[in-house]
């Protein structure tokens, strides 16, 4: 994998964390919305996520793993022994594996059921007085804000390394 297509895998991430922060916020915005065009409460929105190769090794080896095989390293190199530390690498040298990104496969809606509250003077109450709130709690939504944004600034610091590392790559070059 050369330091272009690294940069690419992060760049994905970073596109689907910032839709991921985009859906929390649009989900906090609506916590109260109890009239959508569609009818009924606003329906919390989930983001889908998909791994994607150009080539799909990075799929088949993941799926393979999940259903209980062992990984084929039989064309990896060797390593040297270091106590606890046994994994073969990524991308061996002069590999021309895909680097594996990201996207986002969809959005859905939450399928469970609205909150129930009763407000018999809301404009949208029912004939009982209840009225449909979204399910939406501010601090999953928080924890969800916090991840999609953590995951973001720790793929910023990927790709500022990876520019680092092109940089000295440079710097050896001339010399």
């Amino acid at each position: 994998m050369n330091l272009f297509g690294m940069m690419d895998a992060s760049g994905e991430a970073m596109e689907a964390e910032r839709m991921r922060a985009e859906v929390v916020a649009a989900n906090m915005a609506n916590a109260e919305t109890t009239r959508t065009a569609t009818g009924g409460p606003y329906k919390r929105q989930h983001l889908i996520f998909a791994a994607s190769t150009g080539d799909g090794d990075f799929l088949d080896s993941m799926n393979s793993v999940a259903a209980g095989a062992a990984p084929d390293t039989s064309s990896l190199p060797a390593l040297p022994a270091l106590p606890g530390f046994n994994l073969p690498p990524l991308n061996p040298p002069g590999s021309t594996a895909v680097a594996p990104t990201v996207h986002i496969a969809g959005v859905v809606e939450d399928p469970g059921p609205p909150l129930k509250r009763y407000d018999p003077g809301h404009p949208d109450a029912g004939p009982d007085g209840y009225v449909a709130y979204p399910d939406i709690n501010p601090l999953t939504e928080m924890v969800d804000l916090m991840g999609a944004t953590r995951a973001y600034g720790l793929n910023g610091s990927a790709v500022q390394a990876e520019k680092e590392m092109i940089g000295s790559a440079l710097e050896i070059a001339k010399s």
